[in-house]
């Protein structure tokens, strides 16, 4: 993990940033995504395609933004929504419909934002009109301390539901 992501974090009022996303344009949503916001409104809504401005740090911007962008691309596991949690930044997970990792065992709606990438245009609009005090109850849920043994055990738990599901299926 980056030295930048074990200091504490600073409070969402402090945070100057609505949302962050520095990426490429792996797949359509992600290209979408760029195209309608890249260096729009830096100053609130900073959008980058890899380069930052010079003298900034990737992870100074997640941790400076309430929402970190966490678009789907080519690929299906990306470090992204790790970092976001380790900098205390909710994820706004942007995709068509894409189940993301570990769903039947993680409950993302503690934690996270779900985002059609139907809503692309509007995203700006669509976080601003979360209300404080929900902002606050997902980064509570981005807080959460893990519990010992945590994920081995949802690791084994995803594998039983994925046996169970193939036997009823068959």
């Amino acid at each position: 993990m980056p030295r930048q992501l074990l200091a504490p974090a600073p409070p969402l009022a402090s945070r100057p940033f609505l949302a962050f996303f520095a990426g490429g344009r792996h797949g359509h949503i992600r290209d979408q995504l760029l195209r309608h916001w890249k260096a729009r409104d830096p100053d609130v809504f900073p959008v980058y395609e890899y380069d930052l401005p010079v003298g900034t740090n990737y992870y100074t911007f997640m941790r400076n933004a309430r929402f970190c962008l966490c678009p789907s691309g080519h690929e299906v596991a990306s470090p992204r929504v790790v970092e976001a949690i380790h900098a205390e930044c909710v994820p706004v997970l942007v995709s068509d419909g894409h189940a993301p990792p570990f769903a039947d065992v993680l409950r993302w709606e503690a934690f996270s934002v779900a985002v059609p990438a139907a809503d692309i245009p509007r995203l700006r609009e669509v976080l601003e009109r979360i209300p404080a005090a929900e902002v606050e109850r997902l980064r509570r849920g981005v807080q959460l301390p893990p519990e010992r043994l945590d994920m081995f055990r949802m690791i084994l738990h995803s594998v039983w539901l994925r046996r169970l599901n193939l036997r009823l299926d068959n």
